[in-house]
């Protein structure tokens, strides 16, 4: 009687033992509630990747490289570490990062990377919490060489994370890249660290020199559960930061992110800022223009579903005053939109418009017979009329002046009459409807899964 149950009662220990080790492999990486995200960490389960930090990959202008001694004549950054902070949007216990060769002249030859909390949970500081430190890896391997115009993402990595919180990301190049063209994003607002040498886990970096530019990273990814989606912010240095604090997160899509993950109903979206100074929507400029960049900033962003356009000002800013060039480049970016929100909607993206703000007294946009400030006017008349975008954000009503609604209101102007400080970024963020970003608001047919 007990041989011909033997082999049912050994499968049903073998059973038991899975089951067992499957627990204690969830239980040790901290997912338990939401489960390994498969890979080279564990089981599939429930729980989907989302996009929790961007910055938009361009190529480095000369005065925005690494500064002295770490840029020289035949590359840069050779037997050196350098750490950034970053702020995630949304949490989860797994992490993983992406970096960019997308403008590189040469292969990306990354040696080593870490990940930690940064001390105090700052942004912009160069020391980590000690014993926060974890190795990242790219197919288990501590190294990776990105092509020219390629992206590489780390294999995930077991360290939980809040909503919300700062991360310190830490890479050193043994024998840096050898092409003085690099991929980074200048306006970071937020301050970074080199120093000579690998001192990936040191817990500081006295010494190092500051900078304030991100390099090479240019994303993260949180494994989150599969109700969580993202929402991309697609614009020019008004929505990079221009004029607000550095190290600060108080840009206007930060100040969104904290309005709606303050409400239940929205506290799963994970706001992604992929905005540029100086960026064009038809015109390549600092950046690539829009309609290039779409796919890989918007369309291609994990879990996006939806997208809002803040952009235009440049192309208007930078096209001739005169009545024709100003038709010209109005009758251009309307089209652009379209093709926008057409490019977008195939992917199951809703599209909200956002006008364009006042450029009165600028210096450089403002022109006299008023042949700028008419096509403004009627970009921003398209966008909210046509009926093409499925939301309008009417920016234009929040920073203009009511006494000259030319310009911006003074409360919120920089002084240069086009940028907005962090008053004037706090009043766009908090002029969002945070019901465009319910789950509701996704067509009928739609799911985050």
């Amino acid at each position: 009687m007990v041989r011909r149950f033997q082999p049912v009662l050994t499968a049903v220990l073998l059973l038991l033992g899975a089951l067992v080790a499957t627990s204690s492999t969830i239980s040790a990486t901290g997912a338990e509630s939401l489960g390994a995200p498969g890979g080279r960490t564990g089981p599939k389960s429930v729980g989907h990747w989302i996009g929790s930090w961007v910055s938009m990959p361009q190529l480095t202008e000369p005065h925005n490289m690494p500064p002295p001694p770490f840029t020289e004549e035949d590359g840069v950054l050779d037997d050196a570490t350098l750490r950034q902070t970053i702020r995630v949007a949304a949490g989860g216990p797994h992490l993983r990062l992406r970096f960019s060769n997308a403008f590189g002249g040469a292969a990306l030859p990354i040696t080593k990377v870490a990940v930690a909390l940064p001390a105090g949970g700052r942004a912009g500081v160069s020391a980590i919490e000690p014993g926060t430190s974890r190795p990242v890896t790219f197919h288990g391997r501590p190294s990776v060489s990105i092509p020219v115009g390629a992206q590489m993402v780390s294999d995930p990595i077991g360290f939980p994370v809040a909503p919300r919180s700062v991360l310190t990301v830490t890479i050193y190049l043994a024998d840096g890249q050898a092409s003085t063209d690099i991929t980074s994003h200048p306006g970071s607002r937020t301050t970074s660290y080199l120093l000579a040498g690998d001192h990936v886990a040191d817990t500081d970096l006295p010494g190092a020199t500051p900078t304030d530019h991100w390099y090479f990273l240019s994303g993260v990814e949180t494994w989150t559960r599969t109700t969580t989606a993202a929402a991309v912010m697609l614009g020019d240095s008004l929505t990079d930061g221009r004029g607000s604090t550095t190290n600060g997160n108080d840009r206007w899509p930060d100040r969104l992110l904290d309005r709606l993950q303050s409400h239940p109903s929205t506290s799963g979206v994970s706001v992604l800022n992929q905005a540029a100074g100086g960026n064009r929507v038809l015109n390549d400029g600092l950046g690539p223009n829009v309609l290039a960049r779409l796919d890989r900033d918007a369309l291609a962003t994990t879990g996006v579903r939806w997208l809002v356009v803040f952009e235009g000002v440049n192309d208007i800013g930078t096209a001739e005053a005169t009545p024709a060039a100003q038709k010209r480049v109005t009758d251009d970016l309307i089209a652009a939109y379209d093709q926008i929100i057409v490019r977008a909607h195939a992917q199951g993206i809703r599209v909200y418009g956002a006008t364009i703000t006042p450029f009165g007294g600028n210096e450089g946009y403002d022109d006299p017979d008023g042949h700028r400030e008419a096509a403004r006017q009627a970009v921003n008349a398209w966008i909210r009329t046509s009926g093409r975008f499925d939301a309008v954000i009417d920016f234009d009503r929040v920073a203009r002046d009511p006494a000259d609604p030319r310009r911006l209101l003074p409360a919120y102007d920089t002084g240069d009459h086009l940028h907005l400080n962090q008053t004037g970024y706090k009043a766009l963020a908090d002029a969002v409807p945070t019901r465009l970003f319910h789950a509701k608001s996704l067509p009928p047919n739609f799911t985050f899964d």
